[in-house]
């Protein structure tokens, strides 16, 4: 897919599947605009803060004049119900869900012809471990974002999501349970997820608005009960 002379905004974009969503677009030709806490060359700054996201976005229009496609893949803090305070639970939903839509708000006049925002969710929009509400409420968050904005958005920006299962950042295989308890046969990668970003935002993907992928080799499709097809729970 050639993306020669577009403007890719990616939030998250320094490292794990942010930087390698940022790494396909450039091979593919596109220009690089990345916001990351993370020191770098790039743009740093706390998304969670409403000024650093204006600084931003202002930057990326003096310089580029518009936006072909924002990606929000910044990670929201994880902390459960016992030890999450009031404001990382808010921090958590600025971060996962508040800047996804600020950005979208700030660029809504900027967005070139075809132009599509991908939010990445996480397969636990819909499934949990303990101890993971602000992170859990976050994903969940920006999944129904996606529908809402698709709607609000119709006929200017195609919006859609991805929900990751299981993504090791390191690119570590893995052998034993761990890859085959999955219906895919192995642990993902973030290759994964950037493929589908890519396509998502290609014209190949010109019918598709408002939908959420996700990409978690077939976990969340799998039943699980105690003494059934080999799933033992320890007590």
């Amino acid at each position: 897919m050639n993306y020669k002379d577009k403007v890719v905004v990616i939030t998250g974009g320094a490292q794990g599947i942010g930087r390698c969503i940022a790494e396909e677009f450039q091979k593919a030709g596109a220009t690089i605009c990345v916001i990351d806490k993370q020191e770098g060359s790039h743009f740093v700054g706390d998304l969670a803060d409403k000024q650093t996201l204006e600084r931003f976005a202002q930057e990326v229009i003096e310089k580029h004049g518009h936006v072909d496609i924002l990606v929000n893949n910044a990670l929201p803090l994880m902390k459960g119900i016992d030890e999450c305070s009031y404001e990382e639970f808010q921090y958590a939903l600025s971060v996962g869900v508040t800047a996804p839509f600020y950005l979208a708000k700030l660029f809504a006049s900027y967005f070139a012809d075809g132009a599509s925002i991908v939010n990445i969710s996480s397969s636990r929009d819909r499934m949990s471990q303990p101890q993971t509400e602000s992170y859990t409420a976050a994903k969940g968050g920006i999944a129904a974002l996606t529908h809402a904005l698709a709607v609000s958005l119709a006929g200017r920006v195609r919006v859609n999501s991805i929900s990751p299962g299981w993504v090791d950042t390191n690119y570590t295989v893995y052998e034993g349970p761990d890859a085959k308890q999955q219906p895919a046969g192995r642990v993902g990668n973030p290759l994964d997820i950037a493929n589908m970003v890519l396509y998502l935002c290609s014209d190949k993907a010109g019918f598709i608005t408002g939908e959420n992928i996700c990409i978690d080799g077939g976990m969340t499709r799998q039943m699980i009960y105690h003494g059934d097809n080999g799933w033992q729970l320890e007590q």
